[in-house]
């Protein structure tokens, strides 16, 4: 086996590498962006490496890494499931494995081949080694590059590995390389996220904004406005002829109507299971309280007022990706989350929606 050093040119995904007394951090935030920070939660997943993956050329038949997992687990909810390492070869998935099981590829096809290495999209991931039984060699970087920002949705909840995020699905399916800033309960509009987006090269960038200002219960209707404004003007900074896609909500009964704060369903986690629900009162809307039905409202007014004098931007309804006919059919498993199909589903659709054109 060969010793390959773990530079920059081999990874895609990644804002910045952070080398440790342990390993290589994946951050999905920059170091300036990271001091500016307060909260653990958004500290906790920006390093949980979404959409990150290791992508080289090589002949090899075995591929090796070595990791060092660190794992969460919350207060009375059922322990989480080992994070998954999904393996493409070709662009096709061809294996996947676990980090105690120990991230180990073998008798891939002997030809010269494209091997990329999605790490998961919802565990701290350290990088130790990467190990490889024939030399490797980097791969050019894809001119077509979709940055995008949004919540867990984004980051995965509830998909079924890295590859199969809807994110990570859509950008397969079109062809285009992939930088996932979707943060788990952190699409909160802050400043140092937007700077990040303004200052990382893309040919087509999207936020996805609103349930997590509503389930977060962060801001009323007055602040929601001149907060999204702000978010956009500084992405505009960097990016002034972009095309710019604002994604609303996707659909979620729970926050429909009705306010945050968010919370666990307390009886379902006394049964084993791991449930949300809305906290707010529905009457507090006329008081600026946000719901998912104030807030994509109030996308479509903003982008309406922009696009007087922004051509490259443009409005994407969430529920056309998934809307209460889904709902129906795919029901969201712990009432916030889609499942796997869904996942499936959103991808497909962004991929068409967007994406192909």
């Amino acid at each position: 086996m060969i010793d390959i050093p773990l530079t920059a040119d081999l990874f895609r995904g990644a804002l910045e590498l952070e080398r440790t007394g342990r390993g290589l951090v994946p951050h999905r935030l920059p170091a300036r962006a990271r001091a500016q920070n307060s909260d653990p939660r958004l500290a906790m997943v920006e390093a949980q490496p979404a959409g990150v993956r290791l992508r080289f050329r090589t002949r090899a038949r075995v591929v090796e890494l070595d990791t060092l997992p660190t794992k969460v687990e919350y207060p009375g909810a059922p322990p989480r499931p080992d994070g998954v390492y999904d393996l493409l070869v070709d662009g096709k998935p061809a294996a996947q494995a676990t980090a105690p099981a120990g991230v180990r590829f073998a008798d891939l096809p002997g030809h010269d081949k494209d091997v990329e290495i999605w790490l998961p999209h919802n565990e701290l991931t350290t990088l130790v080694a990467l190990s490889t039984d024939a030399p490797v060699s980097p791969v050019p970087r894809a001119d077509r590059v979709w940055l995008h920002h949004g919540s867990s949705i984004s980051q995965g909840s509830n998909a079924a590995s890295p590859a199969t995020t809807w994110p990570a699905l859509a950008a397969t399916a079109a062809g285009v390389e992939l930088v996932n800033l979707g943060f788990s309960g952190s699409a909160l509009l802050d400043p140092f996220t937007a700077r990040a987006l303004r200052d990382t090269p893309a040919g087509l960038i999207s936020v996805k904004l609103g349930i997590n200002v509503v389930n977060a219960d962060l801001m009323r209707l007055r602040a929601f406005g001149p907060a999204v404004h702000g978010f956009l003007d500084t992405i505009r900074d960097g990016h002034p002829d972009t095309p710019l896609v604002v994604v609303s909500p996707l659909y979620c009964p729970i926050h429909e109507q009705t306010p945050g704060p968010g919370d666990f369903d307390h009886e379902a986690l006394a049964r084993g299971e791991v449930r949300f629900r809305a906290t707010g009162d529905p009457a507090e809307r006329a008081a600026g309280k946000l719901t998912l039905e104030v807030i994509r409202d109030e996308l479509a007014r903003i982008v309406a007022q922009r696009q007087e004098s922004d051509p490259h931007l443009t409005y994407l309804d969430g529920l056309s990706l998934y809307g209460p006919e889904d709902f129906a059919e795919l029901p969201l498993p712990d009432d916030l989350h889609p499942s796997p199909a869904a996942h499936r589903r959103i991808g497909a659709r962004f991929a068409s929606l967007v994406l192909g054109a």
